[in-house]
């Protein structure tokens, strides 16, 4: 099973993955995707992250090639989050294409529930520079391929969570 959780910054996206994961089977993988060495806040925020988890999760940094680490663990995996990883590479769309579609063949060939958390970018400020949208656009496109393959999806909003529909359009009004 895959689950999809996207939020805002500070939403509660994290927690409300964690709290999805932990529903499946052990043993549980948290693979991180952010790099926080050298920024004393930003590891102040990873530890509050690790704190929250009990002995049960085993934590892994995620490489550039997260498809290929996803083939690699069993059990439940939590991905936390899909931004970071999306940030890290700087070339050209297509490369990021291809990691995003090998992502979604690992995700779909795991025999263990994978839950994917990711920042919803699309409500956010209208970036100034290029490369800020081509970030959003990015992690947008990410955002949609990952929900379209997902079994279920969630948005979360000031810690709240909303169980979105499956994709396409709704039907006509009853």
């Amino acid at each position: 099973m895959i689950t999809l959780v996207l939020g805002g910054a500070r939403s509660g996206k994290s927690e409300v993955g964690e709290a999805l994961a932990a529903r499946h089977a052990p043993p549980f993988t948290y693979v991180a995707t952010m790099d926080a060495a050298g920024d004393p806040e930003l590891e102040e925020r990873v530890a509050a992250h690790r704190a929250r988890r009990d002995a049960q999760w085993t934590t892994v940094d995620a490489p550039d090639d997260l498809g290929g680490l996803l083939r690699t663990l069993e059990g439940t995996v939590l991905v936390d989050s899909l931004g970071p990883w999306v940030a890290r590479d700087r070339s050209v769309s297509v490369v990021l294409d291809r990691r995003i579609a090998d992502l979604g063949a690992a995700l779909q060939a795991r025999a263990g529930d994978t839950v994917v958390v990711s920042d919803e970018v699309g409500l956010s400020v209208h970036p100034s520079k290029v490369v800020g949208r081509r970030f959003r656009d990015e992690l947008g496109l990410a955002n949609r391929f990952i929900s379209a393959l997902a079994d279920t999806a969630y948005l979360v909003v000031a810690g709240r969570a909303l169980e979105l529909p499956p994709p396409g359009l709704p039907g006509p009004p009853a």
